[in-house]
């Protein structure tokens, strides 16, 4: 579904340049539920805005669904972002409007689409358990239930790709958790891929992988073991699992030879404040030694 070859993107405002991926690679299959994280301006919400359209790479490969971004007219990109993508947003100012029910802002990119707007929006608001709730405003819906309406607007027209930046940001932890688990039933139902920013590594634990992004690069990846359902059927069976447990986290290597290696290993005393460091075979496996006294 997504293919980021060496993806770059400059901003420049005056003479100030700043360079915010830095030859990012990504692959996402079709109908894949993963998550991207990384610290503020770690180039991740930049990424998202690329992978929605709304903003274009400086250089480098973006294919979503075949499409290829940086050959995008500007009409290409409003039919890629009216059929192609869903975006659900972290403020709820964005996603709603405040003056419409539930089920009107649901029905209105049905309705500038053209197609029959009142059964599709009434499925998608049960769908995401807010059949009750159709005639409310935003006013009389929580915050949980204002980000169930926003991603029943961002699947409003069927699109093949769901972008979710920060969904659960301004949210409890009972409430993010509902969200979440509703990302994933969607997936599981609908076999929309799901790409979900946030900052939060706790969400590993939803997903079935996470990317991580540091200074503009893929620096490492957490991937699971087993199965989500897997997972909770051994949790119903008494099982405890640690997160270290149900996840592998690995490095990623770019097609230069480069990696990232977690900053945590870094602040170790022996390589601490060291750019160098030996690079030896043994065994089979790739050791890395702090650099030799001099």
């Amino acid at each position: 579904m997504i293919h980021c070859d060496g993806l770059v993107k400059i901003y420049k405002t005056d003479d100030l340049e700043v360079v915010a991926l830095q030859g990012l690679d990504l692959h996402v299959e079709a109908g894949e539920l993963m998550a991207i994280i990384g610290n503020s301006g770690s180039g991740k919400s930049t990424l998202l805005n690329m992978l929605g359209g709304l903003d274009r790479p400086s250089a480098g490969k973006l294919l979503v669904d075949g499409k290829d971004l940086l050959k995008f007219t500007e009409r290409d990109l409003v039919k890629y972002k009216r059929e192609t993508v869903g975006f659900v947003w972290q403020s709820n100012a964005r996603n709603l409007i405040p003056y419409l029910t539930a089920l009107e802002n649901v029905e209105l990119p049905i309705l500038l689409k053209g197609r029959g707007k009142r059964l599709r929006a009434l499925e998608l608001l049960e769908a995401v358990g807010l059949s009750h709730r159709i005639k409310n405003r935003l006013s009389e819906l929580s915050g949980g239930e204002q980000q169930r309406v926003a991603i029943a607007i961002a699947l409003a027209n069927e699109p093949k790709l769901l972008l979710a930046d920060e969904p659960t940001g301004s949210l409890d932890t009972r409430m993010s958790n509902q969200i979440l688990d509703l990302f994933r039933e969607l997936n599981s139902r609908m076999g929309i891929t799901i790409v979900i920013v946030t900052h939060d590594p706790l969400l590993a634990r939803k997903v079935d992988r996470v990317v991580a992004i540091r200074d503009g690069k893929t620096s490492s990846e957490i991937i699971r073991r087993q199965s989500y359902a897997e997972e909770l059927a051994a949790l119903a069976n008494g099982s405890i699992f640690e997160a270290e447990e149900s996840h592998v986290e690995y490095a990623v290597i770019d097609k230069a030879g480069r990696l990232q290696i977690p900053a945590s290993y870094l602040q170790a005393d022996e390589f601490k404040e060291k750019n160098k460091v030996r690079v030896e075979m043994e065994e089979g496996r790739i050791i890395l030694y702090p650099p030799e006294a001099k």
